[in-house]
């Protein structure tokens, strides 16, 4: 198995980074590609799990270990495949989903894209108990109420931006950044969204 890629970051796609090592380039599937921007045509490492079926192997990429391990328990779970998998870490933070799960929490499970009621059950029964050891989520209540709101106001931003007509993709470029920003309601994430889309 491929457990990690090191070389030249060297193109960004929508669902893909391309990362060049000694004249190979590899092609690595990554929840959020623009996480990666910062370290464009720079020497990374990305942490892979290498997926081989009958008819195709793909890479997937991961900032650290911890999406790494998330994204494998995930594939465990009866209904959820790869990209599936790929679309919840790319919209969580690990130690409230994780929280999520030990309080069995269904309304919060099923915000994310492909999961239905029957799925977040089938998460629960398979991960409960299980995940705890590998993630801390000893977090206290106003941080993650705190991490919460600017969730909200991020998507809420998002949404704004594509009702002026930017792009899925020129949001998820800015998105990484936006994440950074300490910023306490919608309208100033929405300001400081387009201060970026303007940069680039």
């Amino acid at each position: 198995m491929i457990a990690y890629i090191k070389g030249i970051l060297t193109y960004i796609q929508d669902d893909s980074v391309i990362v060049d090592v000694q004249g190979i380039g590899y092609e690595i599937i990554c929840a959020n590609p623009f996480v990666f921007q910062t370290s464009l045509n720079e020497e990374v490492t990305i942490h892979t799990y290498h997926h081989v079926r009958e008819d195709m192997q793909v890479l997937y990429g991961f900032k650290n270990n911890d999406e790494k391990a998330l994204f494998m328990k995930l594939i465990s779970v009866s209904g959820i495949g790869p990209k599936g998998a790929l679309a919840i870490l790319g919209s969580i933070n690990i130690p409230d989903f994780v929280a999520a799960i030990e309080r069995e929490d269904d309304k919060y499970l099923t915000n994310f894209p492909g999961v239905g009621k029957k799925t977040s059950r089938q998460i629960i029964l398979d991960l409960k108990g299980k995940l705890t050891t590998l993630f801390s989520i000893s977090k206290p209540e106003e941080t993650v109420a705190a991490e919460l709101e600017v969730r909200n106001e991020i998507k809420e931003a998002q949404e704004a931006l594509k009702a002026l007509g930017y792009t899925e993709r020129e949001i998820r470029t800015i998105t990484p950044e936006l994440q950074k920003e300490d910023v306490t309601n919608t309208d100033e994430m929405i300001r400081k969204a387009l201060a970026l889309l303007m940069k680039n």
